[in-house]
């Protein structure tokens, strides 16, 4: 659970996307060379807090520790507390290092990697990734089949649509839990296209390349493999 270089915006967006209340991970702090934070997620918000390596022991507020693993211990007992917000935080769930998600790289967390000055080419193998994704798509109307280009964000379970990437509303949200295939679609006239499949309607979207096409349904497929092993692991629960 300690991911040495990871950003403060990268550690939000990895707990916020593949997280739970209670994980957490630790990474240095770009602010001193003797400082970590301590990231943990609390209902549907982060908190960053400095833990100071003395050398001989680690301090986190005025608490001193040994080691990293007393510190975790103490705290998966006591409470954080969220600072400014109040809610309580208990650290209940590491977020492992290396963690099943798709094998592909978002383009729109490059920045997020770009801060340690390599290119992006060098990035794509080991750059996190983070269960999310934003990007223009064009989708075809319901009633009148005409084509318009949306801004679509893909977070959790939930694939939005908005009017453009300024607009704070969406259009839509769509719930992939009830979403049963993702895949190519060769059925219009126009290349590069895909669609979701749900019970009362199939929505089709253009991508402009076919490799951004291919990254978006690689996600939504994972999105849906990872809902239906909880699926599958509520039921088997259930049944014992």
């Amino acid at each position: 659970w300690y991911h040495d270089n990871l950003t403060r915006h990268a550690a939000e967006a990895l707990l916020l996307s593949n997280g739970q209340d209670g994980s957490y991970l630790l990474r240095k702090s770009n602010e001193r060379e003797d400082l970590y934070s301590l990231s943990v997620r609390g209902k549907d918000s982060v908190k960053h807090f400095h833990v100071e390596h003395t050398g001989t022991s680690f301090k986190f507020g005025f608490n001193e520790f040994s080691s990293l693993k007393e510190l975790v211990m103490h705290f998966a007992n006591q409470p954080l507390i969220g600072s400014e917000t109040g809610t309580l935080i208990v650290l209940k769930h590491p977020y492992p290092r290396k963690v099943e998600e798709p094998s592909i790289y978002e383009s729109v967390r490059v920045h997020t990697a770009m801060q340690t000055g390599r290119t992006e080419s060098d990035l794509v193998p080991n750059a996190p990734s983070l269960g999310t994704k934003e990007g223009y798509l064009t989708k075809q109307g319901k009633i009148v089949k005409n084509w318009k280009t949306r801004w679509f964000t893909l977070h959790r379970n939930e694939l939005k649509y908005f009017k453009d990437q300024t607009a704070t509303e969406p259009i839509r949200a769509l719930d992939l839990t009830e979403c049963s295939a993702v895949q190519f679609d060769y059925s219009q006239e126009r290349v590069n296209c895909f669609c979701l499949v749900f019970p009362l309607r199939t929505y089709y979207l253009c991508a402009k390349t076919g490799i951004e096409a291919d990254e978006w349904i690689k996600i939504l497929r994972w999105k849906l493999s990872q809902i239906r092993k909880q699926l599958e692991q509520h039921n088997s629960t259930l049944s014992s």
